[in-house]
C-alpha cells in the first residue's frame, strides 16, 4: 500500500515538472519574439529620413539642372588665374602657303658713325661692348676746319644784327619824313640777305657738329644699342667721313621670307602671318612685300613681318611663316586653340555672363593658326582661346560630379 502511494507521488511530481517546463518555455519564446519587433519598430523611421534624404538629394539634382547644357561658370578672377585668353572672332578664311625666313637685323639697326670733319681725336668717351643711347657723345674731336665754320655763323649772325638796326633806323627816318622809300627798301632787303647768310652759315656749323669756338665738337651715335667696335684712339687723326666707331642694337630684328612671285598679289602690309620659331609660334603681321627683290633671277617676293606680342630670337635664326591667301568676304574664324571636341561635337567656348557656354560649331578649312567656322557663330562673339581646353575638363569634371 506504501509502495503505491510513493508511485502516485512520484507521477505527481513528474508532470507537475512538466507543467513548470512548458510555461518557462512559452515566457521565453514571447521574449525572444518582442525583441525582434521593437528594432523593427525602430527602423521604421530611419527608412523615413533615408526617403526624406533621398528626396532631398532629388531636389538638390533639380536645382543643379537650372545650369545650361554646356555651361562653365567661372568668375573673372578664375579666369584670369587660369590663364585663360578671351578673343573676338575675326573674319577671312582661306588657303594656307608656307614660307621659309630668318630673323635679320633691320636697316637701322647698325650705325657706322663717321667724322663730320676732319681734326684730331681728343679723347674717345665709349669702349666695345658699352650700351649707348641716341645722341651720346662717342670721340671728342678738335678741328680747324670746324672752328671756321663756326666763326662764319658768329660773324654771319653778327652782320645780321647789324642789318636789323639799320632797316628799323630808316624806318623811324622815314615816318619822320627825312629819308626816301627807297632806302627803306635797299636796308629791308640788306636784312632778308643777312638772315639767310645766318642761317646757311649756322646750318654749316651744325653739319660739322656743332663746334664751339675753339673748333672743340663731339661725334654722337644716331642710334641707340651696343658700341661693337671703336676705330680711333686719342691722340690719332680722323678724316672727314672716316668711321670712328660701330653701334649695333641687337634688339632691332625682323623676320624676312622667301614667297613665290605669285604671293605678291594676295599678300600686303597688315596682313596676318603665323609663325614658328625656335620658341614656339606667335602671331606677326606683315610691314612690306618687295616683289622681285630677290636674289639673283628668281625674281622671288621678300615679305618683311614683325612679332605681335611676342619677341623674336636672336638675329640668324631661322623661321616658318604661314600666310592666308584666298580670302573670302564674310567669313568668321577662330584661333585654333579655341576649337574643342566635347563628346565627339565640335565646340567653342563663347563668353557669357558668368563663364563659359559650350556653343557647337562647323569648322573649315585651317591656315596661319585659325580655323574657319562656317555655322554656328555670328561674328559678334568673344571666345576662349588660349588655354581653352581647360573648360572643356571643367565641364566634364562637373558631369561626372552631377552623374555621381
Amino acid at each position: 500500500m506504501r509502495k503505491r502511494t510513493s508511485n502516485k507521488t512520484l507521477l505527481i511530481g513528474g508532470v507537475a515538472a512538466l507543467v513548470v517546463l512548458g510555461g518557462g518555455g512559452l515566457w521565453l519564446a514571447t521574449q525572444r519574439n518582442d525583441p525582434a519587433a521593437t528594432p523593427a519598430a525602430e527602423g521604421e523611421p530611419g527608412h523615413a529620413e533615408g526617403e526624406a534624404g533621398h528626396a532631398e538629394g532629388e531636389a538638390g539634382h533639380a536645382e543643379e539642372g537650372e545650369v545650361p547644357e554646356g555651361r562653365v561658370e567661372l568668375t573673372a578672377a578664375q579666369i584670369q588665374a587660369a590663364g585663360i585668353t578671351v578673343v573676338s572672332v575675326g573674319g577671312g578664311g582661306g588657303g594656307e602657303t608656307r614660307l621659309a625666313g630668318r630673323v635679320e637685323p633691320m636697316v637701322d639697326s647698325r650705325a657706322a658713325v663717321a667724322a663730320a670733319v676732319g681734326g684730331r681725336v681728343e679723347r674717345v668717351l665709349v669702349a666695345p661692348g658699352q650700351s649707348v643711347r641716341a645722341g651720346q657723345p662717342l670721340v671728342s674731336v678738335v678741328s680747324g676746319e670746324a672752328a671756321t665754320f663756326r666763326a662764319e655763323a658768329d660773324a654771319a649772325a653778327a652782320e645780321a644784327e647789324a642789318a636789323r638796326q639799320a632797316y628799323q633806323r630808316n624806318r623811324n627816318l622815314f615816318d619822320q619824313g627825312i629819308v626816301a622809300r627807297q632806302e627803306v627798301e635797299a636796308s629791308r632787303a640788306q636784312l632778308l640777305s643777312a638772315e639767310a647768310a645766318t642761317r646757311a652759315a649756322r646750318a654749316r656749323s651744325s653739319a660739322a657738329g656743332s663746334p664751339n669756338a675753339s673748333g672743340r665738337l663731339s661725334v654722337t651715335s644716331p642710334i641707340a644699342g651696343v658700341v661693337s667696335s671703336v676705330q680711333v684712339g686719342p691722340g690719332g687723326f680722323v678724316a672727314q667721313g672716316g668711321v670712328v666707331a660701330e653701334v649695333s642694337n641687337p634688339a632691332r630684328v625682323e623676320m624676312v621670307f622667301n614667297a613665290p612671285p605669285a604671293l605678291a598679289a594676295n599678300v600686303r602690309a597688315g596682313s596676318s602671318i603665323r609663325v614658328t620659331g625656335p620658341n614656339g609660334e606667335f602671331d606677326a603681321v606683315v610691314t612690306g612685300v618687295a616683289a622681285d627683290a630677290g636674289t639673283g633671277e628668281s625674281g622671288a617676293t621678300v615679305i618683311r613681318a614683325r612679332p605681335v606680342g611676342a619677341t623674336l630670337p636672336p638675329a640668324g635664326s631661322a623661321v616658318t611663316g604661314a600666310v592666308v591667301t584666298g580670302q573670302s568676304t564674310g567669313g568668321l574664324t577662330v584661333p585654333t586653340e579655341a576649337v574643342q571636341t566635347v563628346e565627339g561635337n565640335t565646340v567653342v567656348f563663347v563668353q557669357v555672363q558668368g563663364g563659359f557656354q559650350a556653343t557647337p560649331v562647323l569648322v573649315g578649312r585651317q591656315a596661319a593658326g585659325r580655323t574657319e567656322i562656317l555655322r554656328g557663330l555670328t561674328g559678334s562673339e568673344r571666345v576662349a582661346a588660349a588655354n581653352a581646353f581647360l573648360l572643356k575638363a571643367e565641364m566634364a569634371k562637373g558631369e561626372a560630379e552631377h552623374g555621381h
